[in-house]
């Protein structure tokens, strides 16, 4: 009965967090801004969405200690669905109805890709630098959004896109030590993380904004379940309640980013979204006794101010393309 009570509680959290559907042309605008912004409460959104990102990480670092990530990763994406359930029963199946469904399939490789290594690589290494190392995904997006977008990126984007890397490099030990694989399937989550992104960049021109992360939930649960096959266990009562914590911390911590982003410009909560680093940090502290390092520190500052330096430019960019496009409707 508990059990029962718990679960319909965060399918109504969730269902309360999700935005109503949002269609094609409408979808553009649902990430920048809303029709009356609230600063405020898009800040506490964004740091208590970190909290759950944070919890999901450590919780991802626990039950790794007894299933295999490839296993949890399957588990998280089969919660996933089951959290988004009851949306998608208040939305209606339509909601689904695509004719984009390559780019979509797309979406969901790169997706599974980034969550495989990412998990992978949080089970072996500090909660912290992985995280850190994370935040790279921005700078990958930069460089694959000229290849794909055919966007134009200036020279202090660029200088920004170096730096940020330089960060990363630090963090991946500046001694001249070899160069660990964890730390690299962090690197290379991030750049499969960043196609991801740049499939949204194109969905969102067609499809609503909802679909298309509810059409990731359900391509995540197969892609993932063929490589858990094989280091598959039977999980416990406990270990499927971790699986669960971790469904239902990433996709709460999802909707609450979402919904700060209609709250407020992207740019201006930015800044926030490195709370995540600092949440990881302590988790790692106080639960796994894990300190970052004084390299971690400082090449995590240098990829948070590259980070929101290239999100600043990028919205003005952004600004200036739809200005351009409401001018030329005028006339």
């Amino acid at each position: 009965m508990h059990r029962q009570q718990m679960a319909k509680g965060a399918a109504l959290l969730i269902s309360a967090l999700m935005p109503e559907p949002s269609y094609a042309a409408e979808a553009r605008h649902t990430a920048f801004r809303a029709p009356e912004p609230n600063f405020a409460l898009a800040v506490a959104l964004m740091i208590v969405a970190s909290v759950f990102f944070a919890g999901m990480a450590g919780l991802i670092r626990y039950g790794s200690q007894d299933l295999h990530p490839f296993q949890l990763a399957f588990l998280r994406s089969a919660f996933g669905i089951l959290f988004m359930l009851p949306w998608l029963m208040k939305s209606g199946i339509g909601i689904l109805r695509t004719s984009r469904i390559g780019l979509i399939s797309v979406r969901g490789l790169t997706a599974a890709s980034a969550m495989f290594a990412f998990f992978w690589a949080l089970s072996v290494m500090p909660l912290a630098e992985a995280v850190a190392l994370s935040f790279t995904a921005p700078f990958f997006v930069t460089v694959l959004a000229v290849i794909f977008l055919n966007e134009v990126v200036r020279a202090r984007r660029w200088t920004a896109v170096a730096v940020g890397f330089l960060g990363a490099m630090i963090i991946l030990r500046p001694d001249g030590g070899a160069v660990a694989w964890p730390a690299l399937a962090v690197l290379f989550s991030a750049l499969m993380m960043a196609g991801s992104i740049i499939c949204i960049k194109k969905l969102s021109r067609t499809e609503p904004t909802n679909a298309i992360y509810l059409w990731m939930v359900i391509y995540l649960a197969p892609i993932t379940f063929i490589p858990a096959l094989f280091v598959w266990k039977n999980p416990t009562w406990e270990q499927l309640g971790v699986a669960a914590g971790i469904g239902f911390a990433g996709t709460v911590g999802h909707l609450l980013v979402t919904r700060a982003f209609g709250l407020a410009e992207t740019t201006a909560l930015m800044p926030f979204d490195f709370a995540r680093l600092i949440f990881s940090a302590l988790v790692g502290y106080l639960f796994f006794s894990q300190q970052p390092d004084i390299w971690t520190v400082f090449g995590a500052t240098i990829i948070a101010v590259a980070g929101i330096y290239i999100a600043r430019r990028e919205a003005r960019a952004e600004r200036a393309r739809r200005a351009a496009l409401t001018a030329r409707a005028a006339a």
